[in-house]
C-alpha cells in the first residue's frame, strides 16, 4: 500500500488521456466533429485533466462549478477547488454547438486535435462576470478596494488581461485527452505525469515530500528553501513551470538548465527530483499557490513551499498573503474534498553578510544594508540590463547559464520590479 498522500479529490488519479488503440479510434471520430480552437491556457489546463494533474477534474467546469470556487473555493459537489478551470469559446461557436453534442479541441498553433469533449452545459460570461471572477481571483490585500484594483489591473496584471480577452461563452463538459502537446518529446525526462512521479517517490521510499513551485531561474533563496524542506522532509520535488509566461519571463529550457547545474553541484541528488509541469501562470498570487498546492497533492507531494510573494505580479498581493490564505479556506468533511497538501511556510530569506550565510527574517538579527536581496524579478533585472550581479545573488554556474541567454536575445524586455524586491 502506498505511503504516498492520497490524490485530491478522493477519487485517486481521474485520468483521461487515451492511449494505443482508444486513442486512435478517438481521433478517427474528431476528424468529423466540429473543431473549436482553444488558447495556451486551456491548452495547459487541458492536458493537466488529462493526465490527472488536475484531479478530480473530467472536464471543464459548469456555471454552478465557476460560480463555487470563485465564490466559496469550491466544486458544486463541495470539493475544494481554488480558481476556475474553463473553456472559453466565441459567441458564434456557442449558437453553433448544441448541448448534448461532441466537439474537437483544436490548438491552432500546433494544427493538433487535443481532445474531444461532450457539451454538458453552454453559458455566456459578460464583462460584468468577468470582472467579478477577477477581483474573487486576482484581487489582493496590495490593492484591498475594488477602485485601487481596477486602476492597475487592466494594464498591469497579465491574469487580469488574459480573463478579460476570453470570449462571451463557456462550454463545460467531460473530455477525452487525445495529446500531451510537445511536452513530453521537448522536456524528455523532466515532465511527469502524476502517476510517473508518485512512482519516482515510492521507488526511493518517501512519503513526506515538499514541492518547490519555479517559474524564474533558480536563485540562492530557492536553493536554501529547498535545503530547509530537505531537512524536514523525506525529499524534495522542484517542479518547474514549462508552460507559456509573461514577456521578461525566462523559458523553460533555460530554467531547467539552471536547475541542472544546481542539483548537480550543491545538492545531494538522490534527495531532489526535478520535474516539469505544462500549464500557463495566471499569476494569482493566494489563489494560485493554492492551485499549486492542490495539484501538487495530485503528484504525490504532502508540503508545498510557500515563500515571499508566491506566484505574485508588481504590488498586487502582500507578501505573504499566499501563506496566510492556507488558514481561511474551507475544510470540507467529506472524506477526500479537502485540501491535504499542507503549506511549508518560510520567512522572507536572503544573504547576510554578518551571518556570513543564507538567513531569514526569523533567524538574522542584522539589518538590511547587510543583506543581499534575493528576488528572481531583480534577478532578471539585473541581467536584462547587462548588471553585475551582487555577491552571493547567484550561484556562478547558473549566472554563466543566464547571460549566455540574455546575451543572445536581440529585443530587450523591460522588466518591472515588485517594491519589496528592491528593498522599499
Amino acid at each position: 500500500m502506498s505511503k504516498l498522500i492520497p490524490p485530491h479529490g478522493g477519487k485517486g488519479l481521474t485520468i483521461c488521456l487515451l492511449e494505443g488503440a482508444e486513442r486512435a479510434a478517438e481521433l478517427k471520430k474528431a476528424e468529423g466533429l466540429k473543431k473549436v480552437e482553444i488558447s495556451p491556457r486551456v491548452k495547459g489546463d487541458l492536458i493537466m485533466i488529462g493526465i490527472g494533474g488536475f484531479s478530480p477534474l473530467t472536464g471543464f467546469m459548469t456555471k454552478a462549478d465557476w460560480k463555487g470556487v470563485c465564490e466559496n473555493f469550491l466544486l458544486a459537489d463541495g470539493t475544494f477547488w481554488p480558481v476556475p478551470v474553463t473553456l472559453d469559446v466565441s459567441k458564434e461557436d456557442a449558437n453553433a454547438i448544441k448541448e448534448g453534442e461532441e466537439i474537437a479541441l483544436f490548438d491552432p498553433e500546433s494544427k493538433e486535435i487535443m481532445a474531444t469533449m461532450k457539451v454538458t452545459e453552454k453559458y455566456e460570461l459578460t464583462d460584468a462576470n468577468k470582472e467579478w471572477e477577477c477581483e474573487k481571483i486576482f484581487m489582493g490585500e496590495g490593492t484591498p478596494t475594488a477602485e485601487e484594483f481596477w486602476k492597475i489591473a487592466r494594464d498591469d496584471h497579465p491574469g487580469v488581461q488574459m480573463v478579460m480577452k476570453q470570449k462571451a461563452f463557456n462550454l463545460a463538459g467531460p473530455v477525452k485527452v487525445l495529446s500531451e502537446g510537445e511536452y513530453p518529446k521537448k522536456y524528455a525526462g523532466v515532465y511527469h505525469r502524476p502517476a510517473e512521479s508518485r512512482k519516482i517517490f515510492e521507488e526511493k521510499g518517501w512519503s513526506e515530500i515538499a514541492a518547490l513551485q519555479l517559474r524564474n531561474p533558480m536563485h540562492r533563496s530557492h536553493e536554501y528553501l529547498c535545503k530547509i524542506a530537505v531537512e524536514v522532509c523525506d525529499g524534495v520535488y522542484i517542479h518547474s513551470l514549462v508552460g507559456n509566461l509573461k514577456p521578461g519571463d525566462i523559458p523553460a529550457e533555460v530554467r531547467v538548465r539552471c536547475i541542472d547545474a544546481l542539483v548537480k553541484n550543491y545538492f545531494v541528488e538522490k534527495n531532489v527530483v526535478q520535474g516539469g509541469y505544462p500549464l500557463d501562470m495566471r499569476y494569482a498570487g493566494p489563489r494560485e499557490g493554492l492551485l499549486h498546492a492542490t495539484f501538487r497533492q495530485n503528484y504525490g507531494c504532502s508540503r508545498m513551499i510557500i515563500g515571499r510573494d508566491h506566484a505574485g505580479v508588481g504590488d498586487f498581493y502582500g507578501m505573504f498573503e499566499a501563506q496566510t490564505i492556507f488558514d481561511k479556506i474551507p475544510m470540507p468533511k467529506e472524506e477526500g474534498k479537502a485540501l491535504l497538501c499542507t503549506p511549508l511556510k518560510i520567512d522572507w530569506t536572503f544573504y547576510c553578510y554578518k551571518c556570513d550565510g543564507m538567513a531569514s527574517l526569523r533567524t538574522c538579527p542584522h539589518g538590511k544594508e547587510d543583506r543581499v536581496l534575493l528576488s528572481g524579478t531583480m534577478l532578471r533585472k539585473i541581467l536584462s540590463e547587462g548588471g553585475e550581479m551582487p555577491d552571493h545573488f547567484g550561484r556562478d554556474e547558473v549566472v554563466v547559464i543566464l547571460r549566455e541567454y540574455y546575451e543572445g536575445l536581440t529585443e530587450k524586455v523591460k522588466i518591472k520590479t515588485h517594491k519589496a524586491a528592491t528593498g522599499e
